[in-house]
C-alpha cells in the first residue's frame, strides 16, 4: 500500500486527492488492477486559465489565486504524510509563454515541478482513472470512449483494458465562453442564437479533428468526467445539494441532457445561480460545457452518457504510485 497525492491543475479548477492504493506486484501501467482508497478529495475554482487564449499569457491575479490553494493543499498532504506527490498541468499552462513563473511558484510551495502533461498524456491518465473500477461490470460494456470536458480542453480516449486511441482538442467550457459569449469584457447573458451557432461550429470542428485519431461512434458506453458532466448530472437528478454518491456512475439520457443544455443557454447569470447544486465558479461556464456534453453526444449516437466522478485526478494518483514500478 502506498499512500500518495495527486493534484490536477487545470484551465478552471485545481483538485487535490490523497490516497492509499494498494498495487499488485504485477502492476504495470494502464491495465493493472488494483484498490484506491480516498483520505482526502478536495477542489478550488482558481480559473488559473483567465484570459489564456486572448493574451498567451497567465494572468497576474490567476497565478496568485492558483498559489494559495496550493498552500491549502501543500498543509493537507503534509498532514495527512503523503509518501509522493504527482502535480499535473493541463491545457493553460501548456499554451502561456509565462508558465515559467507557475513552474517557480508551485516548487517554492509543494517542492515538486510541475509535469506539463501533453493532450494525450491527460487522455490516458483520464481513461485510466474513469475505467478501473468498470472492468467486469456486466451492465457497462467495453470499448468505452472516456470524454473529459475540461476548461480550455476536452480529452478523447477510446479503449478497453487499455488505450486504443485518444486525442485532445482546444474545446473547453472556460475557452467556449471566452472566445464567443464575452462582449466588451461582460458575459452576454442569455447567449445570443448567433453566438450559439458559433460555439457549435467551434465544437463541430474539433470533433471533426478528434475523428482523423479517435473512431468515436466504435464505442459501447461514453463515460463522461469533469465539472460540467458532473453539474449536468447533478441538475438531471434533481439533487438539492452536491451529492458524490449519487452522480458517480449515474446514467443520464440524451434528452435529458438536450433539455438541460436548452434550459442552461436560455437562463441568466441569477438563475443559473440558482440552481442549487451550481457551483459559483461555473456559473459563467456550464452553458457552455454543457453545449460540448450534448453535441458530443449527438455525434456519437450515444443514448446515455455515463457520469464518473473518478476521472484524471485518480489516474494521476495511480501514475504516481506506479512510477517506480
Amino acid at each position: 500500500m502506498k499512500r500518495v497525492a495527486a493534484i490536477d491543475c487545470g484551465t478552471n479548477s485545481i483538485r487535490l486527492l490523497v490516497a492509499d492504493l494498494t498495487v499488485p506486484d504485477s502492476a504495470s501501467g494502464a491495465g493493472s488492477t488494483g484498490e484506491l482508497k480516498e483520505l482526502d478529495r478536495r477542489m478550488q475554482i482558481v480559473r488559473l486559465g483567465q484570459g489564456v487564449d486572448r493574451t498567451g499569457r497567465l494572468a497576474p491575479e490567476a497565478l496568485e489565486r492558483t498559489f494559495a490553494a496550493c498552500r491549502e493543499y501543500a498543509a493537507v498532504i503534509k498532514e495527512l504524510g503523503a509518501e509522493r506527490l504527482s502535480f499535473v498541468a493541463t491545457s493553460a499552462s501548456r499554451d502561456a509563454e509565462n508558465r515559467d513563473d507557475f513552474v517557480r511558484g508551485v516548487v517554492d510551495i509543494l517542492g515538486v515541478e510541475p509535469e506539463v502533461i501533453t493532450g494525450d498524456q491527460e487522455a490516458e491518465f483520464s481513461f485510466n482513472g474513469a475505467t478501473k473500477e468498470l472492468a467486469g461490470r456486466a451492465d457497462v460494456q467495453p470499448p468505452y470512449l472516456v470524454v473529459d470536458i475540461g476548461g480550455g480542453s476536452t480529452e478523447f480516449v477510446l479503449g478497453d483494458g487499455s488505450v486504443r486511441a485518444a486525442r485532445s482538442v482546444d474545446i473547453g467550457c472556460v475557452r467556449m465562453t471566452e472566445r464567443h459569449l464575452l462582449h466588451d469584457g461582460q458575459i452576454t447573458d442569455p447567449p445570443t442564437p448567433a453566438q450559439i451557432a458559433a460555439i457549435k461550429a467551434d465544437i463541430a470542428a474539433a470533433l471533426d479533428h478528434a475523428e482523423e485519431s479517435v473512431p468515436l461512434t466504435q464505442a459501447h458506453t461514453l463515460v463522461g468526467l469533469a465539472g460540467s458532466v458532473t453539474t449536468v448530472a447533478a441538475i438531471a437528478l434533481g439533487l438539492d445539494h452536491y451529492d458524490w454518491e449519487a452522480i458517480h456512475h449515474a446514467r443520464i439520457p440524451l434528452a435529458r441532457v438536450r433539455e438541460i443544455t436548452d434550459r442552461l443557454l436560455t437562463s441568466t447569470h441569477a438563475e443559473r445561480a440558482a440552481i442549487p447544486v451550481m457551483h459559483p465558479g461555473r456559473v459563467d461556464v456550464i452553458a457552455a460545457g454543457a453545449l460540448v456534453l450534448l453535441s458530443i453526444m449527438e455525434r456519437v449516437g450515444a443514448e446515455e452518457v455515463v457520469v464518473s466522478e473518478h476521472d484524471i485526478l485518480d489516474g494521476i494518483a495511480w501514475h504516481a504510485a506506479l512510477d517506480d514500478e
